[in-house]
């Protein structure tokens, strides 16, 4: 079996298997892919389209055809010579509903459950209420109105042999202690007699272990007809739509270790540890060794038999020592290495989703592979807008929208009501631990917990980037830069005495090592505030970033996705080149995409987008027509126009990126299927902005007028017209881009990744939209015709080229593993006219030169094509200096003798948008 090479990312679900995906394992192995790359595959609730709301971390998910399914795939994945990386979920689980068993233990038994640390909860909440127990906020309505309308249901499980309350698909036990508050009221002797024995468990110091036996012994009595009947009639007693029956429930409900509430109360209130600001996922602290343990146990004992060959960790700036859970975790990998499967490689490579700000840098000292290559996207899509649009589009965002083009701008005031709202529970309880270390001090027991939240909240909303990495021995000097920012930034918006505590808090939080305080109690406390802190902030980020700003600014917004930083409209050839060079040096085997189950928009969406900004004149101009033409069309309501001038420009933005080459606006099916699937994105882009209508409190108004805005400028005829004439245009440079970033992706540094469907055109929005099925047949009978690239690029709209061009490059990575694996990197610049218009560079390994050069800012050197080709007397004398000698191209399989001097791009473009030419030195 080979290393990694090339991956392909599956999003598994019930409706695309384990055994679906070994179905395709020829296609996959002739397209050139070396591994596949599965979504989460361990348990997740019934019917998850994704995996990451994992429900048993010890199993297979049977939805997806169990180990058993699993089994064969990596039988089939063996045959072919292929392999698997498995992307694993080590900082959350799944939590309500009545599916996980370890969230259901804790809420039976609390702090004395197994199951207690393994979940982040706060047993110590300053609200009397939640004195020992769990805020559970799951009611749809406030607990009381729950409660009297009879939508808490207590019952009993014959199979398990326990007492419950059920809401909807919500399971809340009863802590067998207090099962005889309920077999009391049954009418049956033997029922009874069990009530003093479950009572009697309230004095017993292994209450759990001795609860196993009573339980099944309850359920040897329920196996009596007379029983059942006794047992329904007394919880009919705590029907809650009767006064008694209501006063019953409420007091057995108040003996739990957890209080029911109302879902609204969470921001507020929660204390435990979320999956950003989503309740049903609880943080898991995989910090402790034994939760380490138990969460891993299934993937690396796969490892260890050989049928997973890498790991992906999600999401892991939600643990509280990334740094120290990735060394261990290698510890754990290189140990098994002995006793993998002979075939399989000693070495099992670990990446991680990480999402780096500007400027920041994956930590090298973490034993990983590198990042899931998030940063490449916007990477390619940095050189691929035109720096001279930003002024123009950012004039029209701001005098249609009325916000300001400034994207940092608009972070910080989303960093702001995140902190306020969404993630509140979370800052309190970051301020409360910082507190305590004041209090812990006499040189700072005087700082209050107001001071605190005030130069708290600057310093977060400041944060340039995701989380900072301070552990016991205080802040890496990789992250200074980061956190000075930040403090620079908060000061200017403090007070004097507030700056004063801000300056403490710099220490306190990293700028100090926890290890040198005076005494245990005050590092301790240190080193919990610390994790609060950093915990924190990934989640406000990736909330005000991703799903906040990102929805809000819109100059252009194909540069607003996960990983990007939209505070850049583009980015330098320069900019491009380091970032490649830095990753051969640090992170060769990293994986880069251009395309992920997390992105915003496909990437040829953002593709035709990026065109755009060679034309900023010509979209304002149809902006402005559209906007007259869609006057009537607008609603004008009590918060104002709908939907506002932003919300229109980003829809018009949208229209255009997303129309496919292939779709005729006189095909009223396709155009249906179209405006489904906009009118889905645009509820969803909507509530992300917050700003008219939001998830927790949705403006139902403002959605509808919206949606009947974009159905009818898509059922206008006119303006369809005009619309559809406009996507036209972005035709070609969109396709150019497309095969570009498609090209680089395929030959820079690091391990290419490749998202189903997408050897293909990828039009597709944001998610469900990107986890549509896809069509392999179809895509298996276009491989197989093996048409040479520039023999597909005739029909280029039907995306066979894309897959040719992917074809072929993925062969040559193939056969030439260690020029991609070990080359170095070395830019290439061009002279001439056009000079600015490619992007070039080589790769070297012993005696093999790969040169890559493709085109970019392309649209004004398309204006005579028929097809995403430039044609030779655009590029002009553009020529590239080249190393003489004999050069195949590896996509049309002809030769170049390049001499002493250089080669023109009319020469190296002549057949397509990209080039790629292998030289060997003779031996």
């Amino acid at each position: 079996m080979n290393d990694i090479r090339a991956t392909l990312r599956l999003q598994f679900h019930r409706d695309f298997t384990l055994a679906d995906a070994e179905r395709w394992v020829d296609y996959y192995k002739a397209l050139g892919i070396s591994h596949l790359y599965a979504s989460p595959l361990q348990a997740s609730r019934t019917g998850s389209a994704h995996g990451y709301d994992g429900i048993d971390p010890t199993r297979i998910d049977p939805e997806l055809g169990g180990e058993a399914a699993l089994k064969s795939l990596v039988a089939r994945l063996r045959e072919r010579g292929m392999g698997l990386v498995l992307d694993i979920v080590p900082n959350h689980l799944a939590v309500g509903g009545s599916q996980n068993p370890w969230w259901l233990d804790v809420l039976a038994w609390g702090e004395q459950s197994p199951y207690a640390g393994f979940f982040d909860i706060d047993w110590h909440s300053p609200d009397p209420t939640l004195a020992g127990k769990l805020l559970v906020p799951f009611l749809g309505a406030p607990y009381a109105e729950a409660l009297r309308a009879g939508d808490l249901v207590l019952g009993h499980d014959a199979d398990s042999g326990g007492f419950h309350v059920d809401y909807h698909e919500h399971r809340f036990p009863i802590d067998p202690r207090h099962y005889g508050d309920i077999l009391r009221f049954a009418e049956h002797n033997a029922l009874y007699e069990q009530a003093a024995f479950f009572e009697s468990l309230q004095h017993d110091e292994d209450a759990y272990g001795a609860a196993q036996d009573m339980r099944a012994q309850l359920t040897k009595v329920m196996e009596s007809a007379a029983a059942q009947k006794a047992t329904r009639a007394a919880t009919a007693l705590f029907d809650g739509t009767t006064p008694h029956g209501a006063t019953r429930l409420h007091a057995l409900l108040e003996r739990q270790h957890y209080r029911l509430a109302w879902w609204r109360t969470a921001s507020d209130e929660i204390n435990w540890r979320r999956f950003f600001d989503v309740t049903e996922l609880g943080g898991v602290r995989v910090e402790i060794p034994d939760v380490f343990d138990a969460v891993h146990a299934l993937p690396l004992r796969l490892v260890e038999q050989g049928w997973v060959d890498g790991l992906r960790v999600d999401h892991v700036d939600g643990l509280a020592d990334p740094r120290g859970y990735c060394q261990h975790l290698r510890q754990r990998l290189d140990a098994l290495a002995k006793k993998r499967h002979a075939e399989a490689p000693r070495h099992v490579p670990l990446y991680v989703e990480k999402i780096l700000g500007d400027g920041e840098t994956l930590h090298t000292d973490w034993g990983v592979e590198g990042t899931s290559g998030y940063e490449f996207m916007n990477e390619v899509s940095g050189i691929q807008h035109d720096p001279a649009a930003s002024a123009p589009l950012g004039q029209l965002w701001q005098q249609m929208s009325g916000r300001e083009a400034d994207f940092t701008a608009e972070v910080r005031l989303a960093r702001r009501e995140i902190l306020e709202s969404l993630l509140a529970s979370e800052f309190s309880a970051c301020a409360r631990a910082l507190h305590r270390v004041a209090r812990a001090s006499l040189e700072s027991r005087d700082i209050t917990l107001a001071a605190i939240r005030r130069a708290l909240e600057a310093l977060i909303v400041h944060f340039p980037i995701y989380r900072s990495y301070a552990d016991d021995k205080g802040r890496p000097a990789a992250d200074a830069p980061f956190f000075n920012a930040a403090v620079r930034g908060a000061r200017q918006v403090l007070s004097p005495p507030d700056t004063a505590v801000l300056e403490t808090l710099e220490r306190w939080l990293g700028g100090e090592a926890p290890s040198e305080c005076a005494t245990q109690e005050e590092r301790q406390l240190r080193q919990r505030a610390i994790t609060r802190f950093q915990q924190l902030t990934s989640p406000v980020a990736a909330k005000a970033v991703e799903d906040t700003a990102g929805y809000r600014s819109a100059v252009l917004i194909s540069r607003n996705d996960v990983g990007f930083d939209g505070e850049h409209f583009s980015h330098t050839l320069e900019h491009f080149h380091k970032a490649n060079a830095r990753r051969a040096q640090d992170f060769p085997q990293s994986m880069v995409t251009t395309a992920t189950h997390d992105h915003k928009r496909g990437e040829d969406v953002r593709a035709r987008l990026a065109a755009l900004s060679e034309v900023p004149a010509y979209f304002t101009a149809q902006v402005e027509r559209w906007r007259r033409m869609a006057a009537p069309l607008r609603q004008t309501l009590p918060e104002g126009p709908a939907p506002s001038p932003g919300d229109e420009l980003i829809a018009y933005q949208i229209l255009l990126g997303a129309w496919p080459p292939t779709l005729d606006p006189q095909d009223d099916d396709a155009m249906q299927r179209f405006i489904e699937r906009l009118t889905e994105w645009q509820q969803k882009a909507l509530r992300e902005a917050k700003l008219r209508s939001h998830w927790l409190w949705p403006d139902e108004a403002y959605e509808t007028a919206c949606r009947d805005f974009l159905e009818g400028v898509l059922t206008t005829p006119a303006l369809r017209d005009s619309l559809a004439a406009a996507a036209r245009e972005l035709d070609l440079p969109g396709a150019v881009n497309g095969l570009v970033q498609t090209t680089l992706r395929l030959t820079v540094p690091g391990v290419p990744d490749l998202y189903q469907g997408n050897d293909f055109w990828d039009y597709s929005l944001v998610d469900p939209d990107n986890r549509r099925p896809v069509d392999y047949a179809l895509r298996q009978a276009a491989l197989a015709e093996a048409l040479p690239p520039a023999k597909a690029l005739p029909a280029w709209r039907d995306g066979r080229i894309k897959q040719a061009i992917t074809a072929r490059l993925l062969a040559l990575r193939s056969r030439r593993p260690a020029l991609f694996a070990q080359g170095d990197y070395q830019p290439l610049t061009g002279t001439g006219e056009q000079a600015h218009r490619m992007v070039a560079f080589t790769r070297r390994h012993n005696g093999q030169e790969l040169l890559v050069v493709a085109a970019r800012l392309a649209t004004p050197l398309l204006k005579a094509a028929d097809r995403p080709l430039i044609t030779q007397p655009a590029w002009g004398d553009t020529s590239l200096p080249l190393s003489p000698g004999d050069w195949q191209n590896v996509l049309t399989d002809t030769h170049l003798d390049a001499g002493s001097g250089g080669v023109y791009l009319a020469t190296l473009l002549r057949d397509l948008p990209v080039g790629v030419y292998l030289r060997e030195e003779s031996t």
